[in-house]
């Protein structure tokens, strides 16, 4: 600030995470476009927040202080699947954990206060995101109030905010109070009063069939009653007016921005089940931007408003925010301390945002929405120069063109029309939808350019690849199998069960099948010995015993052990977190007798699901051998290759092949020495590094 001469900041960020200037991560992203509009930012990164002293440090903000938790939930962060503390922190210089606190961005929120009363304070990051309305805590078992009211903070920003965050720093400069800024999309906060002129829709009346009508038969003869009301004898006379499709999709569009939908108070979720998982449906329900409905929900005594969700970047919008000037570096004042996210993403490029897969488990639509927000090809390219150039370290490889998925760049609806006025969650389920464009053309013409630039060696794709989708483009899967796979590439079908994957929303193991088969074609094409390595997840709402044991069948059959796995993981907000907490399935109409969804809770259970994708460790063997025989299925215990697990059980302390040994993590047909399966599952949205504040 000295050298710039700045007496003060006009907007100061506090986040969770070390300080990377790098837009793949959401402080830097947000930082830059504020500068870039004019504005003089501060960052305050991972304060200790033991005392305010740490949050004065750069004085008192001009317009407002804006709070993240960084780029992951900090319960997440800090806590495992099983509630067990983390001892290290991909995010923390070092990779030392304990750098931010349990619920960041209530204690920031707090500490700013304490630090600079009457400064309003913004909340963003993907912790605000998934906590905007009541919602179930894994970690307190119990369902919490928005993070905003928890916070006590002024305004939450949920989504991608730069439009959002940009328009209040704006709003704030030129004298207006954060108190009256109510009208911008991605926000919410709270009021004590719905404004007269909106219509309220209470969403237990919007969400259940209505009364169905017998229809007459046209053709029927009846005959006139004699109280019947006699006809006139001379027919009324009627003008028909007809309404222009533009005139009345334009009364249809006003009449929605004048809707407001109630959700069920918090006090009412928090203690029943099915209106938890009905207000669940609602609000998934409302995330398209081109037709979603503000929401209300009661938050003891005061009301949380929901503006709908922010309008998608355009091409020319993403270039700008990409194309800012990024260090590419973590802040000199770390030095040379090791922070494992930047390592990671270090080489890599982010192409575009958003998901319209629809997976239950995962953030990424709840966060970035479903229209996928592409990147110009130029920028892509001008981004992998710089890296070339300018990134310490660099040696000619880039590990990954990609982002939330790694192959659904300029993948759209075929109609705009029908893409602002479609409520399904899902693009590809339970098929891939006709109005979907699923050609890879574009895609394949970026990886050929990006690997024939002077100076790359080798582009990988290291994102989650949409198997389902890549079978679409026979073209596409040669190039990535020919050009950009390192020997493994890693792909998620979750599981082999229809039961199980109906509650994921994820394609059938036939999906998995066919790609295999292009892949391996595709591989001996190349002349290159290259091996799929697939993820699942264990204890998945919707999973009984017997789909673990089937998915431990499907495993041996196909000779995969897993090295790590890990069970399903509750993150605030996602579909399957419902599932879990209410046993209740919110992808179709909730009610008290609906359909009641099998949920592995206790930890006995979770940890037999568990064992069941390591059915190879003997350390598991004891826990499977008494669940086959309370299962009826003895027949899978025994010492051929028939069976799931043996017999016999190793004497206690006594060697046996560790399951980590290079030949039992290779699949069937591998050769020694090509290398470790490194089988893992986080249960958390992919590509985390992604997630913007």
């Amino acid at each position: 600030m000295d050298t710039l001469g700045w007496d003060s900041c006009d907007i100061i960020i506090v986040t969770g995470d070390a300080y990377v200037d790098s837009p793949s991560f959401g402080m830097a992203i947000l930082g830059r476009l504020l500068e870039s509009q004019g504005f003089r930012v501060g960052i305050i990164a991972q304060p200790d927040w033991q005392s305010a002293e740490p949050f004065a440090a750069l004085g008192a903000p001009n317009l407002f202080f804006g709070v993240t938790a960084g780029n992951m939930d900090s319960m997440i962060n800090r806590y495992t699947a099983d509630r067990k503390v983390r001892s290290d922190d991909a995010y923390s210089p070092g990779n030392v954990g304990g750098k931010r606190p349990d619920r960041c961005s209530i204690v920031y929120s707090q500490r700013c206060k304490e630090a600079y009363p009457g400064v309003p304070i913004v909340l963003g990051g993907i912790e605000a995101s998934l906590r905007r309305i009541s919602h179930y805590d894994y970690w307190q078992d119990s369902v919490r109030h928005s993070l905003l009211t928890d916070a006590q903070a002024d305004i939450l920003l949920y989504g991608n905010a730069e439009r959002a965050i940009i328009e209040i720093a704006h709003r704030l400069a030129a004298g207006n109070v954060i108190a009256d800024i109510t009208d911008v999309r991605g926000t919410a906060y709270m009021l004590q009063d719905i404004p007269a002129d909106y219509q309220v829709l209470d969403s237990t009346n919007l969400d259940k069939p209505g009364r169905i009508e017998k229809h007459s038969n046209p053709y029927e003869y009846t005959e006139e009653k004699p109280d019947s009301k006699p006809r006139s004898d001379s027919p009324t006379e009627m003008t028909i007016q007809f309404v222009s499709k533009a005139d009345r999709q334009a009364k249809q569009k006003e009449a929605r921005n004048k809707t407001v939908i109630r959700l069920p108070s918090h006090d009412v979720v928090s203690s029943n089940a099915a209106l938890y998982a009905h207000a669940n449906r609602v609000l998934h329900l409302e995330t398209n931007p081109g037709n979603a409905r503000a929401l209300v929900q009661n938050q003891g005594g005061k009301k949380l408003w929901l503006n709908p969700p922010p309008q998608p970047l355009s091409t020319e919008e993403m270039d700008y925010v990409f194309d800012q000037p990024f260090a590419r570096v973590p802040h000199p004042a770390y030095k040379d301390a090791r922070i494992p996210a930047y390592e990671m993403i270090r080489f890599s490029v982010n192409i575009m945002r958003g998901c319209f897969g629809g997976c239950t488990f995962c953030s990424i639509t709840e966060h970035e929405g479903r229209v996928i927000q592409n990147r110009s090809e130029d920028s892509i390219v001008k981004e992998i120069e710089s890296i070339r150039d300018t990134v310490p370290g660099f040696t000619g490889v880039i590990s990954d063109l990609g982002g939330p998925t790694a192959n659904m760049y300029r993948l759209a609806c075929k109609s705009k029309e029908i893409e602002s006025n479609c409520r399904l969650p899902s693009c590809v389920y339970p098929g891939i939808c006709s109005n979907l464009n699923t050609d890879h053309s574009s895609l394949i013409s970026l990886y050929k350019r990006s690997r024939n630039l002077p100076g790359i060696k080798k582009v990988l794709i290291a994102s989650g690849l949409r198997y389902d989708l890549a079978v679409e483009s026979p073209e596409y899967v040669e190039e990535l199998v020919s050009h950009h796979v390192g020997g493994y590439l890693k792909i998620a079908p979750e599981h082999t069960e229809s039961g199980t994957l109906s509650k994921m929303m994820k394609p059938g193991i036939g999906s998995y099948n066919r790609f295999k088969e292009l892949f391996e074609k595709f591989s001996k094409k190349a002349g290159k010995e290259q091996y799929l390595i697939p993820y699942f997840i264990a204890a998945h709402p919707g999973t009984t015993d017997e789909d673990m044991m089937n998915l431990a069948l499907w495993l041996k059959k196909n000779g995969f052990k897993a090295d790590q796995v890990q069970n399903f993981y509750p993150s605030p907000m996602a579909t399957a977190t419902t599932m879990y907490h209410t046993g209740k399935n919110p992808l179709k109409r909730v009610r008290k007798d609906s359909e009641t969804v099998a949920v592995a809770k206790t930890a006995k259970q979770r940890s037999l699901h568990k064992a069941f994708l390591r059915y190879h460790d003997p350390e598991n063997w004891s826990m499977l051998r008494d669940a086959l025989k309370d299962m009826g299925r003895t027949d899978l215990i025994g010492n051929g290759k028939q069976h799931l697990i043996p017999a016999y059980q190793p004497r206690t302390g006594a060697k046996h092949k560790s399951a980590r040994s290079k030949n039992s993590t290779r699949p069937a047909g591998s050769k020694p020495g090509k290398g470790k399966i490194l089988t893992q599952h986080t249960g958390l949205p992919p590509r985390t590094h992604t997630e913007k504040s």
